[in-house]
């Protein structure tokens, strides 16, 4: 057995235990300073070399001096819960059932966090120190803006690494890219009037109603692309704009979440969007979002709302030391894929361009739902993972 993976197995009741602890922490977007501190404590106990908070409030644990640089990805907040009584268990009383935790954070991911941090404690046991730095950071805010903490920690932070290992749920594949996203609005503006005379005005809501359906004509429209497939548009949101319930709406705005593939970017499909026929003929106005919410700390670090595509090819150093790095660890042949949700490698690999690729505890699919779970064997492995990675990458 690889000595990572004996390793591991070793400290799963200290891993298990940890995991447990930041269950119980709720940590909502810019929420997070709890799950923060705890997380900082448990790196002090294990004797990384240097653990900071930054003024975003990302925990960021340093161990060794070395040429080559790992940073190990995970975010710390999460969704809440929805409705409740969908949940077999309490979603913040982490509850162990057949080898599988319950809990709120289980999969998407504080799973990740917390083999990393652990990862993190069986290198220090080892001579790697002299060939690499490791850094794991635990990030804010992904939820609400996936990749916004590494772009503070890349600008502003100056840390810049060789390689970043993403730890969101893979179900222990390797993952090297997924679909980027963005966030707009297009907006129609009518006349206002009496409701009891429409006919006076301009209706908002009724300038819309092609644009939706040319909308959906789109999203059908969109072409697949090797290797992450099919863009997406869809409207999640509708809202109007008028004096009262009793007069012409003089305004109409609808939310687009745009999933981007290959070659789509934002340039790309603003220029779609204007060319739509009806949204010609309606004179709308087709605008991309910002994101300008305060983290726990006070910080703003205003961005827009455009997360672009990234794919490593499975040639890449990063994917073929992933590779290695699993067989090592393992004694099998990884399966190597993409994630259909986007990541905080939307500004590592997609903004910064710094090599990244993934490997988490636990499933996508599991994210954002009730009864979220995942395998403590899982926590184990990726565990024994991480620290294999970041040993075959530095050459230790």
């Amino acid at each position: 057995m690889n000595q990572y993976l004996t390793a591991a197995k070793a400290i799963e009741p200290k891993l298990v235990q940890f995991m447990q602890d930041l269950i119980r922490i709720k940590s909502l977007s810019s929420e997070e300073g709890k799950v923060a501190k705890r997380i900082a404590a448990e790196m002090k106990k294990l004797k990384y070399d240097e653990v900071t908070i930054d003024p975003q409030g990302n925990v960021i644990g340093r161990i060794g001096k070395g040429k080559k640089v790992i940073a190990i990805d995970g975010h710390i907040d999460t969704v809440d819960v929805g409705d409740l009584s969908a949940w077999k268990t309490d979603p913040f009383d982490p509850v162990i059932k057949k080898g599988v935790m319950y809990g709120r954070g289980c999969s998407d991911m504080k799973g990740g966090v917390a083999s990393a941090v652990y990862a993190g404690a069986l290198l220090k046991k080892t001579s790697f120190a002299k060939h690499g730095t490791l850094y794991v950071t635990a990030t804010v805010q992904e939820e609400d803006c996936d990749g916004l903490c590494w772009q503070y920690i890349a600008r502003e932070d100056k840390i810049r690494p060789d390689v970043v290992v993403i730890t969101e749920p893979t179900s222990l594949r390797i993952y090297r890219g997924h679909r980027g996203r963005m966030e707009l609005e297009i907006e129609t503006t009518g006349i206002s009037c009496h409701g009891s005379a429409p006919e006076r005005g301009v209706n908002a809501i009724y300038k819309m109603g092609p644009i939706i359906a040319d909308i959906e004509k789109l999203n059908e429209n969109l072409k697949p692309r090797k290797p992450l497939g099919k863009g997406t548009v869809t409207i999640s949101h509708i809202r109007s704009r008028s004096p009262s319930l009793c007069a012409v709406a003089d305004g109409c705005v609808i939310h687009l979440d745009r999933r981007l593939t290959i070659g789509e970017t934002e340039a790309v499909v603003v220029k779609q969007l204007k060319s739509l026929p009806s949204v010609k003929k309606a004179k709308a106005k087709v605008r991309v979002l910002n994101y300008d919410t305060p983290s726990y700390t006070g910080l703003v670090y205003p961005t827009k709302k455009y997360y672009p595509t990234w794919s490593a090819p499975e040639s890449s150093n990063e994917v073929k030391v992933a590779v290695k790095a699993y067989q090592e660890a393992f004694g099998a042949n990884p399966e190597v894929g993409h994630w259909t949700f986007s990541t905080n490698g939307v500004a590592t690999a997609g903004m910064e361009g710094i090599p990244t690729v993934g490997f988490g505890p636990g499933h996508e699919h599991f994210a954002h739902a009730p009864n979220e779970c995942v395998e403590i064997e899982h926590l184990v492995k990726a565990t024994a993972f991480y620290a294999s990675y970041a040993t075959e990458f530095a050459g230790g």
